[in-house]
Protein backbone atom coordinates (compact mmCIF):
# COMPACT_ATOMS: atom_id res chain seq x y z
CA UNK A 1 0.00 0.00 0.00
CA UNK A 2 2.23 3.52 0.63
CA UNK A 3 2.17 6.79 2.61
CA UNK A 4 -0.78 8.71 1.76
CA UNK A 5 -0.24 11.83 0.60
CA UNK A 6 0.67 15.13 2.78
CA UNK A 7 -2.48 17.02 1.67
CA UNK A 8 -4.11 14.28 3.32
CA UNK A 9 -2.04 13.90 6.67
CA UNK A 10 -2.42 17.46 6.95
CA UNK A 11 -5.92 17.32 6.91
CA UNK A 12 -6.16 14.28 8.96
CA UNK A 13 -4.00 16.09 11.92
CA UNK A 14 -5.96 19.21 11.45
CA UNK A 15 -8.91 17.36 12.49
CA UNK A 16 -7.68 15.49 14.74
CA UNK A 17 -6.36 18.72 16.51
CA UNK A 18 -9.75 20.85 15.91
CA UNK A 19 -11.83 17.46 17.79
CA UNK A 20 -9.22 17.32 20.68
CA UNK A 21 -9.68 21.05 21.41
CA UNK A 22 -13.22 21.14 21.45
CA UNK A 23 -13.28 17.78 23.75
CA UNK A 24 -11.21 19.76 25.59
CA UNK A 25 -8.30 17.27 25.96
CA UNK A 26 -5.55 19.47 24.72
CA UNK A 27 -6.38 22.22 27.72
CA UNK A 28 -7.02 19.78 30.38
CA UNK A 29 -10.87 20.84 30.92
CA UNK A 30 -13.06 18.26 30.77
CA UNK A 31 -16.98 18.08 30.56
CA UNK A 32 -17.32 17.99 34.35
CA UNK A 33 -14.84 20.64 35.03
CA UNK A 34 -16.27 24.20 34.92
CA UNK A 35 -14.32 26.77 32.75
CA UNK A 36 -12.06 29.34 34.40
CA UNK A 37 -13.63 32.31 35.28
CA UNK A 38 -11.91 36.02 34.16
CA UNK A 39 -10.34 38.19 36.37
CA UNK A 40 -12.96 41.14 37.30
CA UNK A 41 -12.19 44.24 34.78
CA UNK A 42 -9.83 46.47 35.90
CA UNK A 43 -12.18 49.77 36.08
CA UNK A 44 -10.76 52.24 33.85
CA UNK A 45 -9.25 55.50 34.49
CA UNK A 46 -11.58 58.62 35.08
CA UNK A 47 -10.81 60.84 32.39
CA UNK A 48 -9.50 64.36 34.01
CA UNK A 49 -11.83 67.08 33.63
CA UNK A 50 -10.90 70.82 32.28
CA UNK A 51 -10.21 71.87 35.78
CA UNK A 52 -8.22 69.21 37.15
CA UNK A 53 -6.30 69.47 33.92
CA UNK A 54 -5.65 73.05 34.43
CA UNK A 55 -4.91 72.72 38.01
CA UNK A 56 -2.11 70.05 38.04
CA UNK A 57 0.03 71.73 35.05
CA UNK A 58 -0.66 75.48 36.56
CA UNK A 59 -0.32 74.42 39.84
CA UNK A 60 3.31 72.54 38.84
CA UNK A 61 4.36 75.21 37.14
CA UNK A 62 3.53 77.58 39.58
CA UNK A 63 5.63 75.81 42.20
CA UNK A 64 8.39 75.30 40.34
CA UNK A 65 8.25 79.26 39.63
CA UNK A 66 8.28 80.27 43.48
CA UNK A 67 11.10 77.19 44.14
CA UNK A 68 13.29 78.95 41.32
CA UNK A 69 14.09 75.77 39.44
CA UNK A 70 15.74 75.11 36.02
CA UNK A 71 12.81 75.22 33.82
CA UNK A 72 10.67 77.63 35.73
CA UNK A 73 11.96 80.41 33.51
CA UNK A 74 10.00 78.68 30.00
CA UNK A 75 7.50 81.24 28.87
CA UNK A 76 3.63 80.09 29.18
CA UNK A 77 3.66 78.60 25.79
CA UNK A 78 6.92 76.44 26.58
CA UNK A 79 4.96 75.40 29.52
CA UNK A 80 1.38 74.70 27.96
CA UNK A 81 -0.54 77.23 29.16
CA UNK A 82 -3.22 79.42 27.40
CA UNK A 83 -3.57 82.71 27.90
CA UNK A 84 -6.08 82.17 30.90
CA UNK A 85 -4.11 79.53 32.97
CA UNK A 86 -0.74 82.00 32.55
CA UNK A 87 -2.90 84.77 34.08
CA UNK A 88 -3.86 82.14 36.98
CA UNK A 89 0.18 81.16 37.23
CA UNK A 90 0.91 84.81 38.07
CA UNK A 91 -1.51 85.29 40.47
CA UNK A 92 -0.85 82.27 42.21
CA UNK A 93 2.88 83.07 41.77
CA UNK A 94 2.31 86.33 43.44
CA UNK A 95 -0.07 84.73 46.28
CA UNK A 96 2.55 82.19 47.02
CA UNK A 97 5.60 84.70 47.12
CA UNK A 98 3.85 86.86 49.88
CA UNK A 99 2.80 83.73 51.97
CA UNK A 100 6.27 82.41 51.69
CA UNK A 101 7.64 85.42 53.61
CA UNK A 102 4.69 85.10 56.13
CA UNK A 103 4.48 81.78 56.46
CA UNK A 104 7.26 79.94 54.92
CA UNK A 105 7.74 77.64 51.84
CA UNK A 106 5.91 74.51 52.79
CA UNK A 107 2.51 76.73 53.01
CA UNK A 108 3.85 79.03 50.28
CA UNK A 109 2.95 75.76 48.10
CA UNK A 110 -0.15 74.30 49.90
CA UNK A 111 -1.71 77.88 49.09
CA UNK A 112 -0.43 77.59 45.68
CA UNK A 113 -2.21 74.29 44.80
CA UNK A 114 -5.50 75.57 46.63
CA UNK A 115 -5.59 78.91 44.80
CA UNK A 116 -4.79 77.07 41.29
CA UNK A 117 -7.70 74.52 42.30
CA UNK A 118 -9.96 77.31 43.01
CA UNK A 119 -9.30 79.27 39.78
CA UNK A 120 -9.39 76.59 37.34
CA UNK A 121 -12.63 75.65 38.81
CA UNK A 122 -14.28 78.72 38.51
CA UNK A 123 -13.02 79.42 35.18
CA UNK A 124 -13.78 75.64 33.81
CA UNK A 125 -10.44 74.57 33.33
CA UNK A 126 -9.26 77.97 32.06
CA UNK A 127 -8.74 76.97 28.50
CA UNK A 128 -9.60 79.65 25.87
CA UNK A 129 -7.95 81.04 23.47
CA UNK A 130 -3.52 81.31 23.45
CA UNK A 131 -3.18 83.60 20.70
CA UNK A 132 -0.94 86.10 22.75
CA UNK A 133 0.10 87.91 20.35
CA UNK A 134 0.30 91.65 19.84
CA UNK A 135 1.75 94.08 17.30
CA UNK A 136 4.96 95.31 18.66
CA UNK A 137 4.66 99.21 20.05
Amino acid sequence: MGTPPRSTVRYAATTLLAALTLTGTLTGCTPSTPPPTAAPPSPAPDASSPAQICTSLVSYWAKETLLGTKWSGLDWEQKGLSNDQYAIHEDAVAAGRAEERTAGRDKALELIDRFVAQRCAEQDGATRSSENWRPPT
